[in-house]
């Protein structure tokens, strides 16, 4: 890599951790997919920033840019290790594979690898990457306008009046500008790409198999790539898992949204009602939730002013989004707790910082990119209406959002193969480590990748709230069973719960 692109490389991999959190059989390219050329042997250096481990290296892997054509253009995959500490007792590789689409496991070897325990990092090798589009490998942009990179706008909330005309309007306008900027590259941002491309890695790092540890979107990722290449499989967790329908893909984890914050309100409500705590909304629990639903709706006639935030004012889709992003773990309760008491007092808090452009214009369009390509959404408006008629009956706290229109309900491109359909065809060396309440990938969801996987998988179910559970928002019970796993291979002979 040339001192130029180094320095670019570096500067860009402080934060791509940012993530939009934004939700039969493959074809034609399966087992095969690493075809053309075999991928060089890695040449690791130091790497450069701040905050890191000094054993982390890093390289970067060449792969193509379209599997079909596998000798044809080429993009940059950039990678990153920290090696086995007793080498003697090497098992392995563990690729850590991250959530979003839009997430980046590059710097997770060192800030992940703090919490993995001792007798993981004894027996492998933790590998990080920036996925295909990500800076610093290739990168990808649509060139959005500033006002449609705020989060309540990526998300498609209809109109107070359960409208989504104006949905569609931005998901033309969006689909529009990745069309006119984000070049050939955004064409072949695919989850069965990115299992490609894992695949490339693990052929540049010399191993026969991987292990991998993948959270949120990246346990789908993890699930294709052991559909894809399921005797390259070693120990492989998926963490907060998601569902796998290849008839919905990310429509269904989008939907999935209104049942995660049934799950997780009642957590919040109890919290919220603590006497003695600070930021303390109500009295008793029953009160939280017509409270929010108050506020939502009295800042859908009347929003305030808030310089300084995108969009400029808290409305009742902006709260609703907070809540969303404050459910994904109980550290974050505050954040939305405060943020109603300023709003039923007629105020806002300070505005929220938000990532730099440049790297929200890079989450938006990878996530755009896997979206709308990974399958195929409806393009007609009434279909949308009538869904998001019924959630707002049946869900009032996510107002219809999960069963409305992204930008891939206008997106130009047809997805270049069929979803890949998770089967219990294959090795049984899967682990999946669930919350019981998570707003992002709820239970239900975990559910059926566990049904899809059959005797593949065994399931932890942990009786804890919150987005991630290894290491994380877990407990300790789920924590050390999924350590046990990849250290040992030791993997309960049935499905677990831990309480």
């Amino acid at each position: 890599m040339t001192q130029r692109k180094r320095s670019r490389s570096i500067r860009n991999a402080a934060i791509v951790g940012v993530s939009t959190a934004l939700l039969g059989v493959t074809a034609p390219v399966t087992a095969s997919a690493a075809g053309g050329s075999a991928p060089e042997a890695l040449t690791w250096s130091a790497c450069e920033g701040t905050g890191l481990d000094p054993r982390q290296e890093c390289a970067t892997l060449d792969v193509p840019m379209d599997y079909a054509d596998p000798d044809g253009p080429r993009i940059e995959m950039a990678v990153s290790r920290i090696p086995v500490e007793k080498p003697d007792a090497r098992r392995g590789a563990l690729v850590l594979i991250a959530g979003g689409p839009g997430g980046s496991s590059l710097n997770d070897p060192s800030g992940k690898g703090r919490k993995i325990p001792q007798d993981v990092r004894d027996t492998h090798d933790l590998i990080g990457f920036a996925p295909r589009g990500l800076a610093p490998s290739t990168s990808v942009s649509c060139g959005l306008e500033y006002g449609d990179l705020a989060t309540s706008k990526l998300r498609p909330w209809p109109a107070p009046d359960g409208s989504v005309d104006a949905n569609m309007t931005t998901a033309r306008r969006v689909a529009d500008a990745c069309a006119r900027n984000g070049g050939e590259l955004i064409k072949h941002l695919s989850t069965a790409n990115e299992a490609r491309d894992i695949d490339r890695l693990r052929a540049a790092l010399g191993e026969r198999r991987i292990s991998a540890w993948g959270v949120s979107y990246g346990t789908y990722v993890g699930a294709v790539y052991a559909q894809l290449f399921p005797h390259r499989t070693d120990r492989f967790v998926l963490d907060s898992v998601d569902n796998p329908d290849p008839a919905r893909v990310n429509r269904a984890w989008l939907a999935a949204h209104e049942q995660g914050v049934e799950d997780t309100f009642p957590h919040f409500a109890a919290w919220a009602s603590e006497p003695g705590n600070p930021d303390r909304v109500a009295d008793r629990a029953a009160d939280v939730r017509p409270m929010f639903l108050r506020l939502a709706a009295r800042l859908d006639r009347e929003p305030i002013p808030w310089p300084g935030a995108n969009p400029e004012e808290l409305n009742g889709n902006v709260l609703r989004q907070t809540m969303l992003d404050s459910f994904a773990a109980p550290s974050r309760y505050p954040t939305l707790a405060r943020l109603m008491r300023a709003a039923a007092e007629g105020t806002v808090p300070p505005a929220p910082q938000a990532p730099p452009e440049a790297v929200l214009q890079n989450v938006a369009a990878v996530g755009a990119g896997v979206l709308c390509n990974d399958v195929a959404w409806p393009r007609s408006a009434a279909s949308y209406e009538k869904d998001v008629a019924e959630s707002r009956a049946e869900y009032p706290l996510t107002a219809g959002m999960p069963r409305n229109a992204m930008l891939c309900a206008a997106w130009p491109y047809p997805p270049r193969e069929a979803p890949v359909r998770i089967t219990d065809r294959g090795p049984s060396n899967a682990l999946l480590v669930q919350n019981e309440r998570d707003v992002n990938t709820p239970l239900s969801g975990a559910l059926r990748m566990r049904e899809a996987l059959g005797r593949r998988a065994v399931m932890v179910t942990v009786d804890s709230t919150g987005h991630d559970a290894y290491l994380a928002n877990g407990n300790a019970c789920g924590d050390a069973t999924v350590s046990r796993f990849l250290a040992t291979g030791q993997r309960p002979g049935r499905d677990v719960y831990c309480g």
